[in-house]
């Protein structure tokens, strides 16, 4: 049976001497990170944590957020990361509905803990996770990893192991309930597609709240290798982590691989030890993914498609397919292949099975499918049918097993009848020169019942017209997915926590007339 205790088991065994975390002057070889969690798991208990209770944390990367992953369930419990974005009484929800008992915090939000801590319902423990002077009701990391160590509680398989909230925007958010089998599986899924090896130096930088980067952790898991870890991504610090690291690989959504590669200093550090750097999330405009070919030259690139439901990861397009020319090239625009044990199809709206090439809605089936949503057996069975999962992405396959993601099926912009997808749209925008980011929204029209509209920012200095992009859009796409108006602004685009841009946000003040957001 899987279970992530086993991987460290493992790991201890074939590698206990080897570096396990560095974050800044602390670190610890994988023998002393097992000793850890297991004292880490004795103070939980000790706490009054039991089978199957949820402990959260809220705070920035680091070995500790990486540890808190592994100790919780070696205590039998379910880890529950909290989204850094969250406002307060988003947090209040979280916690509340998934009765966590014990909160893990760091100085950056102690302040937001302790004001909406007299609403939460169930949680009694809050421990402090840094240094520096411990606050007034909180109980010290330190205290709390000096604990007597327990023996791994055994949970595995089909045991609950973590609970990912979806980020709500477009409605209740869920709980998502990934079992033991679920995220080993399916780290053991990509491992083989996306290059990872024994001894790899993994740099953190996306946020480790995220299911994305939480697989990350479980990869260098499967196979070994040494942690490092940066409170965030910043683009100077990322570059120089990389350096003075020797860093082998890098998860980063495309906004933050946008900042790397167009960072007016990058010519200042040696990047050439890179050997592989992840994506996903979000589309990648193929502007970006040429300069970063070109100033990563020794980097992989592995495109990465999938969703919190998923453990992450479906398909995988892999570095041989981040081409242009040749015999491989023309899958750039793809989310690749199904990566081992996974099944994909592609429906209509009866759940029938569509052809080669149509466009329908993208479903899965394998281990890596979540237990379920969190208290939401409706929901769940909506999501889960027959054992498929229902992503609730619009795409199609292509004659060699390539997924083409065209939209969010919620995100699709009906005008006139005809359906268009907003990536696509986003895709010829996006070669115009000069574009920074964009977004393809509907919005009300009286003619078209929607009407393509596009959010723009455009790099400083560039000289960008509506009327110029417009016109360019009419030689790439068919004239009625074209936007009929663009909006330019000079602030960054609104951003999930997962690096998505907040097409709910953009959308708001265009419906705020009306009883909904669709016409």
């Amino acid at each position: 049976m899987f279970s992530t205790s086993q991987l460290i088991a493992r790991i201890v065994q074939t590698a206990g001497s080897q570096l396990a975390t560095v974050n800044g002057e602390r670190q610890q070889t994988w023998q002393q990170f097992q000793e850890k969690i297991a004292r880490f798991a004795g103070g939980l208990q000790a706490l009054g944590v039991a089978k199957d209770d949820c402990v959260a944390m809220l705070a920035l990367n680091s070995d500790r957020y990486f540890e808190f992953m592994y100790a919780v369930p070696w205590a039998g419990a379910v880890f529950q990361p909290i989204n850094t974005r969250l406002a307060g009484p988003e947090v209040v929800y979280w916690l509340n509905d998934s009765e966590a008992k014990v909160v893990l915090v760091d100085s950056s939000f102690s302040a937001l803990i302790d004001d909406i801590r007299p609403q939460l319902k169930y949680a009694k423990h809050f421990v402090f996770v840094d240094e520096v002077a411990v606050p007034d009701g909180y109980g010290s990391y330190s205290d709390l990893v000096s604990a007597q160590p327990v023996a791994d509680a055994g949970r595995q398989g089909d045991d609950v192991v973590a609970l990912f909230y979806t980020g709500g925007t477009t409605g209740r958010s869920k709980g998502v309930m990934l079992t033991h089998t679920n995220l080993v599986v399916n780290a053991l899924q990509a491992v083989a597609v996306m290059d990872c090896q024994p001894g790899d130096k993994v740099l953190h930088v996306a946020p480790m709240f995220h299911i994305a980067d939480a697989f990350y952790c479980m990869t260098s898991l499967a196979v070994g290798g040494t942690n490092y870890f940066l409170p965030g991504f910043e683009p100077v610090a990322t570059m120089r982590g990389i350096q003075d690291y020797q860093i082998d690989r890098l998860l980063m959504v495309p906004t933050m691989v946008n900042m790397l590669v167009n960072h007016p200093e990058i010519g200042h550090f040696d990047l050439t030890g890179l050997r592989s750097v992840a994506y996903g999330a979000s589309p990648m405009p193929e502007s970006v993914i040429k300069k970063g070919l070109a100033e990563l030259p020794n980097a992989g690139f592995y495109q990465a498609y999938g969703q919190t439901e998923a453990s992450p990861i479906i398909t995988v397009l892999d570095k041989s397919r981040h081409i242009f020319e040749g015999p491989l090239a023309g899958k750039i625009k793809s989310a690749g292949q199904a990566i081992p044990g996974v099944d994909i199809a592609i429906v209509d709206e009866n759940d029938q099975i569509v052809a080669t090439g149509v466009v329908g809605e993208v479903c899965l089936r394998g281990p890596n499918v979540m237990k379920g949503y969190r208290n939401m057996p409706e929901q769940t069975s909506k999501a889960i049918v027959d054992k498929w999962l229902h992503t609730g992405d619009g795409g199609y396959l292509d004659n060699e097993g390539f997924l083409f993601i065209v939209d969010r099926v919620k995100d699709m912009i009906i005008s006139g009848g005809e359906n268009v997808y907003s990536t696509e749209v986003e895709n010829a925008i996006y070669q115009y020169p000069g574009i920074n980011q964009c977004a393809a929204i509907g919005i009300p029209s009286e003619k078209w019942g929607e009407q393509v509209h596009a959010v723009v920012v455009v790099n400083e200095g560039a000289n960008v017209s509506e009327d110029d992009v417009i016109a360019y859009c009419k030689t790439q796409i068919a004239g009625f997915k074209c936007p009929r108006s663009i909006t330019f602004q000079t602030e960054p685009l609104p951003l999930s926590g997962a690096g998505k841009i907040l097409k709910t946000e953009l959308r708001k003040p265009f419906w705020a007339n009306g009883e909904k957001n669709v016409n």
